[in-house]
């Protein structure tokens, strides 16, 4: 049993990268300046911003298998340097794309805040 989930380890490993290829972070949408969009503005950025978040969440999923078995391996007897650049890669990636939607929903924020102020009578 042993051999067995060490070869697919391997496997899932040896070709982390073609894998890692496949699992394409997407492009965070360009966010409107609130105090001059119009309504159709933010609600193509509201839009956008709902897309991203789904992209994004299939991104940390298609990793998630990824991180999973470099951990796994990682946790063997003798890693290697190319297994523990492998997981903290991955585990870059991740983080930074939790990051990346925070910094996209905080940005998404002001701009409402920033039309809310603009528009009050478009706001209610």
């Amino acid at each position: 049993m042993n051999y067995i989930k060490l070869a697919l380890i391997g496997l899932i490993l040896g070709s982390t990268a073609s894998i890692a290829d496949d699992c394409l972070a997407p492009p965070s949408p360009t966010l409107p300046d609130g105090a001059t969009a119009s309504m159709p503005e933010m609600l193509a950025a509201q839009k956008a911003v709902k897309t991203f978040q789904a992209a994004n969440t299939e991104y940390r999923a298609c990793l998630d298998p990824l991180v999973t078995a470099a951990q796994v391996a990682a946790a063997g007897d003798s890693p290697g340097p190319d297994l523990q650049k492998t997981l903290e890669q991955l585990n870059n990636d991740y983080n930074a794309s939790v990051s990346t939607e925070q910094e996209v929903a905080d940005g998404f924020n002001v701009a409402l805040r920033d039309f809310k102020a603009a528009n009050p009578a478009d706001s209610n």
